[in-house]
């Protein structure tokens, strides 16, 4: 790539294929200086439409959408495309599959294979199955077919409150070489010092005086302040602005890492402990660094669609109402969750719905940029407001993506008691959406239909008031929205063919469900793939596997005690050669989900080590 200013390269992030539709396709890419982008599509006369958004000195977000100057780009076929900045052609080799001479993307209209996954943890000791999925996406083109034509990541793109100390250390490096705008403090401490705040950003991340705290919460009676962020790592977790930003840019492109001068990512520490995480943790990212020459293809040849979940901004977000109203309460803990959710709508949001709701907040960002430095007062007010972060799209199936996240359903009778996953509001709409559909692709980041031996020891803890310790994020742990949703499954007008993809787990798994009760006889899939980079510890796993089949199999009259009880729901085991594996699967992981006619006809796990498991559909 030529270079521009301050001698840094000119592509920061390599084009990433958006939302593909017949009449526009939205591209999202980030440079190092102010450009004109324009792109070619092979076969078609094409417009492009640039919005770009400053983030530093040397720092330039860009929304592109392209669109046919007559009718409409063809679908299901894949389309080479060319960029250009100011008119003269990029090089893109290195995004370009064996054979072909420009990188391709295919418009998803008639989906017969789609990729999702979710959890990409970069420190995680697991293989990244982005790589995995870059491999097979190259065999399937070099073979002369489309392959996936969708690839569909639902949740914790990113570990905001999971950072590697090496990663923080490179995110502060990244900031000042780009010379990404700083915000103003807003309660939030000052970024000097970084090596100081290592391993101990848990100390200064915002608290609730034990004093304060409820008489029937654990921190009032052990005298000990309960903190506002829950996560079990949030020893590095990101707080200001810029380093979010600074954070997804090294999670996506290889070309940011060459600006680090990897002999300052070091840390001296007199506890050894603390050192040994440090380079444990500094050695399995530099394994992650060299896939990213891997994952910016993928992204470059496949259009992604993305949604949040609670690690994208910070474990346990909305949870409860209590830890609503603990961050609504304290400036800098709304400050930091608010920096989570702007970034995610700049490097997710914007290319989900190529701009058509989202741009409402473009104004509002734009005009918090103030004397080179951030100021969003105004911006959060609007950013409170926006509730369209779910969306659509118009395939067969019909894909829907649902946000859990911002539209709980919140337990009034007790605030410490998990919220439902959605609101009443959105429930309906989401009823009005399923209705008159043959078939539909259902996105939840946590599954609807869990492992009932996990959730029954999720709902003990809850009992017990601490919900927030194992993360009680199921739609069943709250009794409005789950008879709600399994309602507008059991209607008669809604798809003969629900696949539900859902993530967050960190185990994947493929149930059937179907009404016990009623005429209509529709099929539900439960596939959950996760994660991509990420693993549940995997003695626990076959240990919980052993105690569902125990306690929750097809006859135990435990059963009929949940509240999914009028669901018959069965497990599909996977194969590997000619043994059977057990029903969850801790292995890091992409999946791969091929349609027939709209209706499920394989369900693959395509691992990070290199192996490809399936899971048996048929269980006659």
């Amino acid at each position: 790539m030529p270079d521009c200013n301050n001698n840094l390269p000119m592509m920061l992030l390599s084009p990433m294929i958006r939302r593909a539709e017949q009449h526009q396709v939205c591209v999202q890419l980030a440079t190092s200086s102010a450009t004109q982008i324009s792109f070619s599509v092979s076969g078609y006369d094409v417009n492009s439409e640039q919005t770009t958004l400053v983030l530093g000195k040397y720092c330039y977000l860009h929304t592109v959408i392209v669109t046919p100057e007559q009718g409409d780009f063809v679908t299901d076929k894949a389309l080479g495309y060319e960029v250009y900045f100011d008119d003269r052609a990029q090089p893109l080799d290195e995004l370009c599959y064996e054979g072909l001479s420009s990188p391709q993307f295919i418009i998803p209209k008639q989906l017969t294979k789609v990729l999702h996954g979710s959890c990409r943890n970069p420190h995680h000791s697991s293989k990244d199955s982005l790589v995995m999925a870059d491999t097979q996406l190259e065999s399937f083109r070099k073979q002369g077919q489309s392959g996936p034509s969708l690839l569909l990541m639902s949740g914790d793109q990113i570990y905001a409150d999971d950072v590697a100390g090496a990663m923080l250390l490179a995110i502060h490096q990244l900031i000042e070489r780009l010379g990404l705008y700083k915000e103003t403090l807003n309660g939030l401490g000052p970024l000097e010092d970084i090596t100081k705040q290592l391993f101990n950003r848990e100390k200064i991340l915002p608290k609730t005086p034990w004093q304060a705290c409820s008489k029937r919460s654990m921190s009032y009676w052990t005298k000990t302040d309960d903190p506002h962020f829950t996560s079990m790592h949030a020893c590095n977790h990101l707080m200001h602005f810029e380093e979010f930003i600074a954070y997804y840019l090294l999670a996506f492109s290889p070309v940011v890492w060459t600006l680090i001068d990897t002999d300052k990512i070091s840390y001296k520490e007199q506890y050894p402990a603390k050192r040994q995480k440090f380079y444990d943790e500094w050695l399995v990212l530099q394994e992650f660094i060299t896939g990213l020459s891997s994952t910016q293809r993928l992204f470059a040849n496949i259009s992604t669609l993305m949604m949040f979940d609670d690690h994208d901004v910070t474990d346990d977000w909305n949870l409860t109402a209590q830890w609503e109203q603990a961050i609504a309460s304290n400036a800098a803990s709304s400050r930091i969750i608010h920096n989570g959710l702007l970034s995610y709508w700049l490097f997710q949001g914007l290319g989900n719905d190529a701009m058509v709701d989202s741009k409402t907040l473009l104004a509002p960002f734009k005009a918090s940029l103030v004397e080179g430095q951030w100021q969003f007062s105004t911006l959060d007010k609007e950013l409170q407001r926006f509730g369209r972060w779910h969306f659509c799209l118009d395939t067969f199936p019909k894909v829907v993506v649902l946000d859990t996240r911002t539209h709980r359903w919140r337990n009034e009778q007790n605030f410490a008691e998990p919220s439902g996953l959605m609101d009443w509001e959105m429930l309906m709409e989401l009823q009005e959406t399923l209705i008159n559909h043959e078939a539909v692709i259902l996105v939840s980041p946590p599954p609807v239909f869990g492992v009932k031996s996990i959730e029954a020891i999720q709902a003990a803890f809850n009992i017990c008031g601490q919900p927030l310790m194992v993360d009680v994020e199921n739609w069943m742990a709250h009794e409005g929205s789950a008879k709600k949703l399994l309602d507008i499954f059991k209607r008669a007008d809604t798809p003969k063919e629900t696949i539900i993809l859902s993530g967050d787990v960190h185990y994947s798994f493929c149930f059937s469900v179907q009404s016990r009760f009623g005429r209509h006889h529709n099929r539900i899939w439960q596939l959950t793939a996760s994660g991509i980079k990420n693993e549940f510890p995997k003695k626990l796993i076959a240990c919980l596997d052993k105690l569902d089949s125990i306690f929750y199999g097809p006859w135990s009259p435990l059963n009929f005690f949940t509240k999914r009880w009028q669901m018959e729901v069965n497990k599909h085991p996977v194969y590997h050669a000619t043994k059977k594996q057990p029903y969850l699967v801790s292995n890091s992981a992409i999946s791969l989900i091929s349609l027939k006619q709209g209706k499920l006809a394989k369900y693959e796990l395509w691992h990070g080590d290199g192996s490809i498991n399936q899971f048996c559909l048929d269980l006659e």
